[in-house]
């Protein structure tokens, strides 16, 4: 699982229309990073969710032509997880978002003849609601991104929620954020793996003496990854983490990530290094390369991904 939480404040009554999404919303202390605009309910459990591309450069950079979009759309869905909890389900805040599982499938051919711009919309369906004490506990999501009619993505998620008191005693001592980002933060970055096509901020790879395998590099002064205080490594990074060990595996063949389909076992934490391995698979039926992305933590399965990479023109 992988958590997302606020600060606590109080929460209006279910709402049908936000018309302005502020940071607290999306559990974001950076303003500039809020990705959506405003909700709209189009049924009792279907949402229309509008985000805004049009200045999106501080978030991810690349060198890469080949620009990989994967990193902006999750970020995006991954901000409507608190904003549809909140407003959608009156899920007061400090409670905390563990995500399960997700997968997404990306539209590259819409998505590289308009660009990763403009003001795509959102289609979501909320199902298998599960609520204890009245308070909604854990939801699934199916998501269709559209702009101008144009399919840029589909993703299936599936999130629980947990009051804030159960979370601390299920954390125990690793539950402080403030003490698990100054201990991380005592410790030397990792160099980051050589060649990367990444800005050097956002290589999340180290390498290793084995072959196909890395330690995850985490920079806890990331401005998107850590945003503010965590007492474990944000989920967003995993993914991140599996694209760019897919690439890693395939240098110097050119591709670009356009499905993931990955499952979070448990917590990734930040005082203790996390083994990342990658092993090719046979192609699927489209042509597609397939890696399989785990990630280990004192010999525990922690994180999984299937990683198909598409073949560029």
């Amino acid at each position: 699982m992988n958590d997302m939480v606020s600060s606590t404040v109080s929460i209006p009554a279910r709402v049908d229309r936000v018309s302005r999404v502020t940071k607290d919303l999306v559990h974001k202390h950076d303003a500039s990073q809020v990705l959506l605009t405003d909700l709209t309910r189009t049924g009792e459990d279907e949402f229309l969710i509008t985000a805004d591309w049009t200045d999106t450069g501080s978030l991810i950079r690349t060198e890469d032509s080949r620009r990989d979009d994967a990193v902006l759309l999750t970020e995006t869905i991954r901000q409507t997880f608190p904003l549809l909890a909140h407003a959608g389900y009156e899920v007061p805040f400090g409670h905390h978002l563990l995500w399960d599982e997700y997968r997404y499938a990306l539209g590259l051919a819409a998505l590289h003849a308009g660009g990763a711009g403009g003001r795509p919309d959102l289609h979501i369906k909320c199902y298998d609601i599960v609520r204890r004490r009245g308070v909604v506990s854990a939801l699934s999501l199916d998501i269709t991104v559209l702009r101008d009619g144009e399919q840029l993505a589909t993703a299936h998620t599936r999130f629980a929620i947990q009051p804030a008191a159960i979370y601390r005693r299920l954390r125990g001592a690793r539950g402080d954020s403030a003490a698990m980002m100054e201990l991380a933060r005592s410790r030397p970055l990792p160099p980051p793996v050589s060649g990367a096509s990444e800005e050097f901020r956002d290589a999340v790879l180290s390498p290793t003496d084995e072959r196909d395998c890395w330690q995850l590099r985490i920079d806890t002064h990331h401005p998107m990854y850590f945003d503010h205080p965590s007492d474990h490594v944000p989920g967003i990074l995993l993914l991140e983490a599996a694209k760019q060990a897919a690439r890693a595996v395939r240098h110097p063949r050119a591709g670009v990530t356009e499905a993931m389909e990955t499952v979070f076992h448990r917590y990734v934490e930040l005082d203790t290094p996390c083994r990342v391995d990658a092993q090719p698979l046979p192609d699927d039926q489209l042509g597609r390369a397939r890696i399989l992305v785990t990630m280990h933590q004192e010999s525990k399965l922690c994180f999984t991904a299937l990683v198909s990479v598409a073949r560029t023109p």
